[in-house]
């Protein structure tokens, strides 16, 4: 039996999370975390939130696009500094570069981004047009019910041929 494995789609995409739920039950995927780890949360019920560990890096280093539906988050550290002190034994911190794709939805749109305490947070907000909303269309009745009584009078005469 063929299994496929959907988690560089669940992981990346933000805005399609019925598509990938249905997925996911009839699998069983599950996602394996990448550098830098991060988290997809949904904070409202058209809201969401992505939370990206960089611990290390200041704003400077760090980077947010958006470009045709692509929420691109990016970091890069400067060039360490070697002190002339001490020498490094073993260096077990990540400092290495990132590039971290999402694939948003339509109509959803990034409100913002906070760094704190070495996480940083992107707001997302899934706003659809009145246009594409769904719509009640009053259904009007007829204003003489000549139609209905026409049909019956027909019924009526072929019975008593």
């Amino acid at each position: 039996m063929r299994t496929f494995d959907l988690s560089p789609l669940y992981r990346n995409t933000v805005g399609f999370d019925r598509l990938f739920s249905l997925l996911d039950s009839v699998g069983g995927v599950d996602a394996a975390p990448t550098y830098p780890p991060y988290n997809i949360e949904r904070t409202g019920e058209n809201a969401y939130r992505i939370t990206v560990a960089v611990a290390g890096f200041t704003e400077a280093e760090l980077g947010i696009e958006v470009k045709e539906n692509t929420l691109t988050l990016k970091g890069e550290k400067k060039a360490a500094e070697t002190t002339e002190a001490g020498q490094m034994l073993y260096r077990g911190i990540a400092a290495r570069a990132f590039e971290r794709r999402f694939q948003l939805a339509d109509h959803v749109e990034v409100k913002g981004a906070a760094l704190e305490n070495g996480l940083l947070h992107v707001d997302l907000v899934r706003s659809i047009p009145e246009a594409k909303k769904p719509r009640v269309i009053p259904i009007a009745t007829a204003a003489g019910a000549e139609a209905p009584k026409s049909i019956e009078g027909a019924v009526g005469s072929a019975q008593a041929a």
